[in-house]
Formats: structure tokens, sequence, C-alpha cells
């Protein structure tokens, strides 16, 4: 059997590890999706209010705005493939209970709420560690490929989970699917300590890697506000923040904007919608594949392809008919699904390997700020604007915004080479 070429998507399952970690991905993935769609069902039916279950939802993701600097430097300084193991048993204790207090009648609105925040502090740290165990696997070149077989298996993961779930509680109920989702985690939590890491992962990593606890002492370092430090002063990070911000805000709720605009102008329905969502979903896992194949992502990659999707969101908010819309929908999702790979292959690599999860314990706070203020920002410019002209303004201002900014970036880098140069005809 041939291995795979060097831009192959799928190269970086050549290595042993790589592949058992992504079959516990997509169990995990499968378990969780299934466990998200049942909470939302659960909290309906113990409230009856669209409200509480979006609330309960915002209680799982706000200690990701306050702590996750906290959860990243907790990653760089115990051993990864043990604090990922710790956190992901400790998720299935809290799926688990769950379940137990569901089937005993005993869950209440404040429990689900108290179990919903624990779950979230747990992420904070495991976020991060899965995330870079799964690069620890593979050399650094094959980095991208990881990122892009984890989005696949994050979208195969989705739908199956998606689909079990009502399968799940039809015959079994709504414990059992708690249950599912708490054996996923001790099954991923059972694979990690056979992972090992790449040899060119272990070379140039730190004992955090290795598997060795550092001492945490004055010329350690392994501090929140050396992480801190690190991104303020790394400017294609800060870019790359800057561009997922200004898409998260006026582009990505596709789930929202193309909503409205199917059942609204388009005067579709919840069919078409699903068609709709569906030619998303093909081209997320399209997008994937063909993110998966880059070898040396970059910032300006990332924001070219922000940049064209922001122009392809514009034309969408014209769109005369749903075909019309369905052909515009699959280049924005594949688009969307690249720039989100180089992007994340970017953020994992750039940092020095002693200091990345601190760098993405920064970036899930600022990535929460976009989440939980990029709906209410959309909202309001389609209550002024009208759903088309949400489409195509906040299409328009993520292209320009972007536009700017490079220019900007190029007058900046340009500027001190004219001055040397005047300074040489002078002299």
């Amino acid at each position: 059997m041939s291995s795979p070429s060097p831009a192959a998507p799928w190269r970086s399952l050549r290595h042993r590890g790589m592949r058992w970690w992504s079959v516990a991905n997509f169990v995990s993935n499968a378990g969780t999706w299934m466990q998200l769609t049942v909470q939302n069902l659960l909290v309906l039916q113990l409230t009856g209010s669209a409200a509480t279950t979006g609330l309960s939802m915002s209680v799982q993701a706000a200690p990701a705005l306050l702590i996750s600097v906290f959860g990243g430097a907790a990653v760089d300084h115990w051993p990864r493939r043990l604090t990922a193991s710790v956190s992901q048993a400790l998720l299935g204790a809290v799926a688990f209970t769950t379940a137990v207090l569901v089937a005993l009648g005993r869950l209440d609105v404040p429990t689900l709420m108290a179990l919903a925040a624990v779950t979230g502090v747990i992420a904070t740290v495991d976020g991060p560690a899965c995330a870079l165990l799964g690069n620890d696997l593979v050399p650094p070149e094959d980095v991208p490929s990881a990122i892009g077989v984890g989005a696949l298996v994050h979208q195969a993961g989705r739908l199956t989970g998606a689909a079990l779930a009502g399968v799940t509680v039809g015959f079994l109920g709504t414990a059992a699917a708690y249950a599912a989702n708490g054996l996923s985690f001790l099954f991923v939590a059972s694979v990690i300590p056979f992972l090992r890491p790449a040899r060119d992962a272990v070379r140039a990593a730190g004992p955090a890697v290795r598997g060795v606890s550092r001492r945490r002492d004055a010329e350690d370092g392994m501090t929140v506000r050396e992480g801190l430090a690190f991104f303020v002063r790394r400017p294609r990070l800060l870019a790359l923040a800057g561009v997922n911000g200004i898409s998260a805000v006026f582009g990505r709720n596709y789930q929202l904007t193309l909503a409205v605009l199917v059942t609204g102008p388009l005067a579709g329905g919840a069919g078409s919608f699903g068609t709709v969502s569906t030619v998303l979903a093909a081209g997320g896992i399209l997008g994937a594949v063909l993110g998966a194949r880059l070898r040396r992502p970059s910032v300006r990659m990332v924001g070219v392809l922000a940049a064209a999707g922001g122009l392809l969101q514009a034309v969408a908010g014209l769109s005369p008919s749903l075909g019309v819309l369905l052909v515009m929908v699959l280049p924005m999702a594949v688009v969307e699904s690249v720039s989100d790979t180089a992007g994340t292959a970017v953020l994992q690599t750039d940092p020095p390997t002693h200091l990345r999860g601190r760098v993405l314990g920064v970036w899930g706070s600022v990535g929460t700020v976009w989440s939980l203020g990029g709906p209410p920002a959309l909202g309001l410019l389609m209550e002024l604007a009208g759903t088309r002209g949400a489409l195509i303004v906040g299409g328009l201002l993520i292209a320009a915004s972007i536009t700017a900014g490079h220019l900007l970036h190029t007058r900046r880098r340009a500027a001190p080479a004219l001055s040397r140069a005047a300074l040489q005809t002078a002299a």
C-alpha cells in the first residue's frame, strides 16, 4: 500500500496515533452532539421557554469568557495526555450524573444550569488540551492535515449525534442519551494513554508534550500574563483575531440569517431551509478536505478567504430564488471551512510550544466574546436593514474591513523601507 501524497488531505492518518485519535474524536463528537440536542429539548420540556434554553447554552459558554486563559495555562503546565484524560473523565462524570438525575426525575432547571456551568469550566482545560494533543501526534508539516481531518470528524460526529438523539430518546429515553455521552468520554479517556507523539513533535516539544510536569517557579514563566503578552504583541495573531471577529459578527451566523431569508423573502418552508442546511454541511465537509491539503497556511490566506466569503454572502443576499441561493451557499460554506482550517493551523502552530495552551486560552476568551456578541449585533442589523440588507451590508463590511486592514499593514511595512531609502539617497 503506497503512502499518501505530501499534499493528500488524509496524510496525517498514516500515523497510528492519529488514526486512533480520529476514531475517539468521532465517538466523542457523536455523543456530545447527541447530548446537546437532547439537552435543548429537555430544557424546553422543563420550562417551555426558548429564552431559558438559550440561557442554558450561554451558562455553559460563559466560563470560556472568564477563565479560558487559566485553562490554557494549566494545559501548558501539566502533562498533556494526563490532562486530556482527566478532563475527559470529568466530563463523563458530569454526563453520568445528569443521566442519573434524569432517570430518577430529580433534575430541575437550577441543577441543570449548575451542571452546564461545571461542563463549561472543565471544557476550558479540555478544549486546548485535546486540540494540542491531536497536533502532537503528527509532524509539524502534517498539522493542517490533522486539523482538516479533525474538522471532517467533527462534521461526521455532529450529523451522527443529531440523528442518534431522536432514536435514542424515542427507544431508550432522555437519560440514555446522557449516559451514552458519558460512555463516549470514557472511551476517549481510555484511548489517550496509549497515544504516542510523533518523533518530530517530541523533539520540538516542551515538557507538557513529553508527559513531564514542570515546576512552577520564578524562572518557569508559566504564567497567564506571559500568554496574554505574547498574544497582544504578536501582530499576526491580532490580525487573525480581527478577521475572525468581523466575520463572526457580520457573517457566519447562517442558521439565523439564511433561515429568515428562506422562510421570509424567498417564501420557503422548513423543508427548504433543511435543504440549505444540508448544502451548508456538504460545503463544510468539502472545505475541510481542501483545507487539509494545506501545508503552510498563513494569516493572509485566512484574510483573503474571509473577504471572498463576505462577497459571496453579499451576492447570496441578492438571490431571487431558492435555487440561486443554493448555488451561492455551497462556495460560501467551502470558503468558510477552508478559512477556519487555515486559521486554526496558524493559531496552533505560531506560538512556541510552551505557550500554545495559554494562547489557545486567550483565543477561547476572545472567541467567546464574538460568539456571544455576534448574534445580537446581527439581529439588530437585520431589524435595521432587513434580512437581505443584513447579508449584503454584512458581507461588504467583512470584505472592506479586511481589505482596509491589509492596505494599512502594507503601508506600515513600506514606510520604514522608504525612510531607509531616503536616508541612503541623502547620504
